[in-house]
């Protein structure tokens, strides 16, 4: 949950408090008691075309992601009153393919003590049976975080439209001699299921400036003890929001269920940094005779190391699609207007599209890219032959919607000898990438496209890379420079970077960018980076945007294989 307590309560205390403790089944009324809000205005030119976001209003963190009877839910933190955050409701759409989505009501709002004044984020969990339940936060009448338990009322229906609230609630809560602090003890994980039998969640919290994932154990998944120790901790990290914790194959690029264990996987521990809004993750070993985690050596235990996203993502949760043996990646895309323009446009925040997970062949760090399903959506294919790509040219790519549109490109490097010696005090990519930025003109780089670019090229959004010479390697860094992309400058135009494990000597630079109006989603060497950018254009909207293939380099790079592809719209409703 990306919001602490007092937050929440300023804006919604008025509504749900009114409503007093309602029957566990009774939530249903109160959604339609709560008065909607008005509707959005009709020219909408942000509003994405791929990317899941409802109709009007906040959206917040993915909750419970899950593949039920064959059907895919997404459950997500939703605002029905407005498109700022407040009054949260756990809403639900499903799919059958995560690109077309049709809604249903909502899956949880406040009904009972436990969480009165708030049904925050948490988790999905199928139990052996296949039953799915779910683990969530409660805020009670104390504006305590507690956590509670909610199961489907017809497991055969696959839409699972109506959930039933545990009356043992809440299974999980703090207390004085459990030293846990009641207003930093939210978001429960996915459960796992080890070979004893027993279940195991995390909970994140933190105890002064150090971040904690709080570990329970249970045998039935109704009575939770806490373990005298956390799974992991970490110093200066503050408080651990919407923590993940998940095998991964080794030399594999499937996924496994989560209470997979054993010498053929290693563990990935995911969390959310309330302080900075990055997710980062490190990849390690979970001890299950000591239920502990431990980092591998070398895994940088912050957000300084590897995160999914270097752009707008937050508070992501993955699930195991057991019908395509894959792990899939949601992710809330957060904004970058002001909450005036959210109003005034009548909604904010959308989901990232769903990532494929994998580790990749090092072992050191993940990889990820766009599920295959997305490329469903793809139309009228453009093509750019073969060339050389000569320092201080663009290339204007025609016959392409560039508003709404999934590139790929790559590039091949021809005088790496040439390539800007790398300063050794140069190590936080995103401030590099901010001195560095698309208009400063460098050797090997920048290098890549010109998004949602404007006629004239007032506004333009640019993913690039520019390779500098390290001590004993060549270094590649991947930017997504905003500083441009809206004339707007009530917006944030923040600009994103990270260092991409690749060898340019030996290998191409693969870029893929997913264009959506008002989102560049973009995945670097294959996956290995990825960044997110939430852009407001003024100029370059609909028809207006224009796309490029850019050099800014003095020397020359070679375009070995250039696709563009129209999207289509997705149905979702």
């Amino acid at each position: 949950m990306a919001i602490s307590s007092a937050a929440w309560l300023l804006f919604s205390s008025f509504l749900f408090l009114s409503h007093g403790v309602l029957q566990l089944q009774a939530s249903h009324h109160l959604y339609r008691d709560i008065k909607a809000s008005s509707s959005p205005p009709a020219f909408q030119p942000y509003r994405t075309s791929y990317h899941f976001q409802p109709p009007k209003n906040w959206i917040n963190d993915p909750n419970g992601p899950m593949i039920y009877k064959g059907v895919y839910h997404l459950l997500y933190q939703y605002n029905p009153k407005g498109a700022v955050w407040g009054n949260i409701v756990w809403a639900h759409s499903t799919s059958t393919d995560l690109v077309n989505w049709t809604p249903h009501v909502p899956a949880i709002y406040p009904s009972q003590p436990s969480d009165i004044n708030g049904c925050w984020s948490g988790s999905t969990t199928i139990l052996p049976s296949g039953k799915p339940v779910i683990l969530y936060t409660g805020v009670n009448p104390q504006n305590q975080q507690v956590q509670n338990l909610a199961t489907p009322k017809n497991l055969s229906d696959p839409y699972l439209t109506q959930w039933v609230k545990s009356t043992k609630n809440p299974l999980m809560a703090p207390t004085i001699a459990n030293q846990i602090n009641a207003s930093s003890f939210r978001d429960p994980t996915t459960a796992w299921l080890g070979p004893d039998r027993i279940w195991r969640v995390l909970i994140g919290s933190k105890r002064n400036r150090r971040g904690l994932a709080i570990l329970y154990r249970s045998k039935d998944f109704v009575h939770w003890t806490k373990s005298q120790h956390p799974l992991h901790s970490a110093t200066d990290t503050g408080m651990w929001e919407c923590p993940d914790f998940f095998p991964v194959r080794i030399n594999a690029n499937i996924g496994v269920d989560t209470s997979v264990i054993g010498p053929h996987v290693k563990h990935v521990l995911k969390l959310s940094l309330d302080d900075t809004k990055h997710d980062y993750y490190t990849v390690g070993t979970y001890n299950l005779n000591k239920d502990i985690y431990v980092p591998d050596k070398g895994q940088v235990d912050n957000d300084s190391g590897l995160r999914y996203d270097y752009g707008k993502f937050y508070a992501s949760k993955t699930f195991f699609d057991g019908a395509k043996n894959r792990r899939i990646l949601w992710g809330w895309i957060n904004e970058s207007s002001s909450v005036e323009d959210d109003i005034k446009k009548g909604w904010s925040g959308v989901m990232a599209i769903p990532r494929s997970i994998w580790l990749d062949k090092s072992g050191k760090q993940l990889v990820q890219w766009p599920i295959s399903e997305l490329e469903r959506l793809r139309e009228n294919q453009v093509n750019l032959p073969n060339q050389v790509l000569k320092g201080g040219l663009a290339l204007e790519v025609s016959g392409v919607t560039s508003a709404q549109a999934d590139i790929e490109i790559s590039f091949r490097t021809i005088e790496l000898q040439n390539a800007e010696k790398l300063d050794p005090s140069w190590t936080n990519p995103q401030a590099l990438c901010s001195q560095k930025g698309a208009s400063v003109k460098g050797r090997l780089g920048p290098f890549g496209l010109l998004a949602l670019a404007s006629k004239g090229l007032q506004e333009q959004t640019a993913v690039f890379f520019r390779i500098f010479k390290g001590q004993d390697k060549y270094v590649v860094l991947m930017c997504s420079d905003q500083s441009r992309s809206s004339l707007n400058n009530g917006n944030d135009k923040t600009t994103y970077g990270a260092f991409l494990d690749v060898n340019p000597s030996s290998e191409e630079l693969l870029l893929r960018s997913l264009i959506d109006h008002s989102i560049v989603e973009s995945f670097g060497g294959e996956g290995k980076a990825c960044i997110t950018a939430r852009v407001y254009p003024t100029l370059a909207i609909q028809n207006e945007a224009h796309l490029h293939v850019f050099n800014n380099g003095t020397e020359n790079v070679q375009i070995t294989r250039f696709s563009a592809w129209s999207m289509k719209k997705a149905i979702i409703t």
